[in-house]
């Protein structure tokens, strides 16, 4: 009889290795199945909570709000319905706006006094006082934000500009390059919709240089403005056209709304601030000197933005016994120059602007046209590129 052959080592190897390698996958498969299963109601359970927690209670109700009102200063103002419901949404944006109202009533009495040159009474120097820079800029910071604080020392040398084309907006850093500035921060608001628009058809009015460039209004309507008069002192609140004629009024935009009044704030709290965004605002020492504060936003990693109870502290501290909210959010610019010393928000660089605010070293030279003579605010499409 024969003797039968003995099977390969490598075959016994192997019928001996299938099984386990089979088993292995179904291992692999049975943990993969449990552990999407546990995440899966690892989510359901954070989600729970995170609902639970914005909805039922006071902490989380204030951080609801906080967002939606951050959404509504945004380009998607609509998604904050979804936070806290359209009629909400509704009623809080028109609760704001009739506290902004209410907030540029009470009148204005500042009165500012311009520094005078003078020789030293030194016989030995007999040089003239030093004389600040025209312009200085210093960083600001604070708890999420990061900006600028532009202090403009004589307010006679601010001028409004105004886009060189008609139909369309200009970038502050092209106004400041093509007028001669030193320097320029964005100005009043514009229509704008669905956020696309031409920069072009400015909210309410536009005054420069003593003289009406844009009336969005009507005759006798008042509104709310920010700007500077004829001996430079700074403008802010609820006036007509004819009250702001009798005032001298030189540069002024239409925006709301003004912070600080008679040396006092005006928003008692974070809570009142109108959500967290770029900021951009104006004020004005006692001294005469104008504060602009541009504060960054919408970039987590360097700065988020701030609230306008923010602004009104930074502008507190820095002297300011008048101040009020220029536009802010994508708009947001601060030019020095010619050079963009802030980081504006919009991922397409600078917005194309109706107006800005431009400081020059000799404003009697400046030429701005009004590039709106003759044109009808109806007439005007914002949104036509």
């Amino acid at each position: 009889m024969e003797q039968a052959s003995l099977p390969k080592r490598s075959s016994v190897r192997n019928q001996r290795s299938a099984p386990k390698g089979t088993k292995k996958r179904k291992k692999k498969k049975g943990g993969f199945l449990r552990f999407s299963i546990r995440l899966f109601w690892s989510l359901v359970l954070v989600g729970a909570a995170a609902a639970v927690w914005l909805f039922l209670t006071v902490s989380g109700n204030h951080f609801r709000y906080l967002i939606a009102d951050t959404l509504i200063t945004t380009q998607h103002r609509y998604l904050a319905k979804y936070i806290i419901g359209q009629d909400e949404l509704n009623k809080r944006v028109a609760e704001y706006n009739k506290r902004f109202e209410a907030m540029g009533v009470e009148k204005d009495t500042h009165q500012i006094k311009l520094p005078v040159q003078t020789q030293t009474a030194s016989a030995e120097a007999g040089k003239e006082t030093e004389k600040p820079p025209l312009v200085e800029i210093e960083e600001v910071s604070g708890k999420g934000y990061h900006g600028y604080v532009m202090t403009v020392h004589d307010p006679k040398k601010i001028r409004l500009g105004v886009p060189s084309k008609r139909g369309k907006g200009e970038k502050v850093s092209s106004m400041v390059k093509r007028y001669g500035a030193i320097a320029g921060v964005n100005g009043g608001g514009f229509a704008d919709p669905n956020w696309k628009g031409n920069g072009f058809k400015p909210i309410g009015i536009v005054i420069s240089q003593g003289k009406l460039y844009y009336n969005g209004l009507g005759k006798n309507a008042t509104t709310q403005v920010v700007g500077i008069d004829r001996d430079g002192k700074m403008i802010a609140g609820n006036y007509s056209l004819k009250e702001l004629d009798r005032m001298g009024v030189q540069e002024a935009v239409t925006f709301q709304p003004r912070i600080i009044v008679n040396g006092k704030g005006l928003i008692k709290n974070a809570a009142e601030g109108w959500g967290i965004a770029p900021r951009t605002a104006m004020g004005q020492r006692e001294d005469g000197a104008i504060l602009f504060v541009v504060i960054d936003g919408r970039q987590p990693t360097y700065s988020v933005g701030a609230n306008l109870y923010d602004v009104q502290q930074i502008m507190l501290k820095h002297g300011a016994v008048i101040a009020a909210n220029l536009d802010g959010g994508s708009s947001t610019v601060l030019v020095k120059d010619n050079e963009i010393v802030n980081k504006p928000s919009s991922e397409y660089g600078e917005r194309y602007l109706p107006t800005a605010f431009l400081v020059f070293e000799h404003p009697e030279q400046a030429d701005i046209p009004n590039i709106w003579a003759g044109l009808n605010p109806r007439d005007i499409d914002p949104s036509k590129k």
